[in-house]
């Protein structure tokens, strides 16, 4: 396997897949440790030449394209015999006002024109391409559960708002299902969206920490890039990859997520005492 961008998801696909016993090489910026730089053309086509699987979790840029499509696409439409994944969002379905959607629904209506090209792109390489649209990621070390910790969890007062999200390993259970599956585009989505205070208040609750106050998303001060998150409103049907790739989530919802991961969290933060003695959430 080869895997260009070795961020989070890849991360943990590439752990899993060598524990199987896989050889996988990792493209990053910069080379070091497992991992060949992505600009290092000669080391990236040496392994491509091997590879009988790609996968890319390389974003698109804001301008320009897709980079490994413009750099390494040629050479990877070039082996009829590979196995080609990308990993997408499913922001490039914009705002559908919280209704379902599924993968018939058009694409680039949204704020991440960019990501719906790449996915555009990928899809119009080769026939034969898997591309994984993925609503927000979470999983050890990386969950609402650092955010409370850390005092950086809000809770928004916009309570019509709705999301999906997906744990890491249901990802990496996916990809691999879909080395045997058709190819295609697949929603990998957990059973239950939810709005994003249900999550906060659940991870406060397993933290025994108070919930943080109800602010407007004005008052909340949040970020360019964390206000566009409230911007849209949909949940995303995972319905295809459970009937084609025979899929299901392990972690069907948040909170059979977040109780798996606080298991993972050191004990001086997963045993954290209660903010409030008097709190009661129930």
């Amino acid at each position: 396997m080869l895997i260009f961008g070795m961020g989070y998801t890849a991360s943990r696909l590439a752990d899993t897949l060598r524990a199987d016993g896989w050889l996988v090489t990792g493209t990053k910026r910069m080379s070091g440790g497992d991992a060949i730089a992505f600009d290092d053309a000669a080391a990236v086509l040496t392994a491509l030449e091997t590879a009988t699987h790609i996968l890319s979790s390389v974003p698109p840029m804001s301008e320009g394209g897709d980079p490994v499509l413009l750099k390494y696409g040629a050479a990877i439409a070039g082996r009829a015999d590979l196995w080609i994944g990308y990993l997408s969002s499913t922001g490039v379905y914009g705002d559908t006002g919280g209704a379902w959607v599924d993968e018939s629904a058009a694409v680039g209506e949204g704020r991440r024109t960019a990501r719906a090209e790449a996915d555009l792109a990928w899809q119009g390489l080769r026939q034969d391409v898997h591309v994984f649209r993925l609503p927000g990621i979470y999983g050890p070390g990386r969950s609402a559960l650092e955010r409370v910790a850390e005092g950086k969890a809000h809770r928004i007062d916009m309570p019509d708002q709705i999301f999906s999200r997906v744990h890491v390993d249901d990802i990496v259970a996916a990809v691999m299902a879909a080395f045997d599956g058709p190819a295609g585009v697949y929603n990998i989505a957990d059973d239950m969206p939810a709005p994003q205070n249900d999550v906060i208040e659940y991870a406060c609750d397993l933290l025994r920490q108070d919930w943080p106050p109800l602010l407007s998303i004005e008052a909340a001060g949040l970020s360019p890039m964390a206000r566009g998150f409230y911007a849209e409103n949909r949940r995303i049907a995972n319905i295809k990859a459970k009937r084609q790739l025979n899929w299901l989530p392990r972690y069907a919802n948040y909170r059979l997520g977040l109780g798996a991961c606080i298991a993972t969290m050191r004990p001086s933060i997963a045993k954290m005492p209660p903010a409030s003695a008097s709190v009661d959430h129930t």
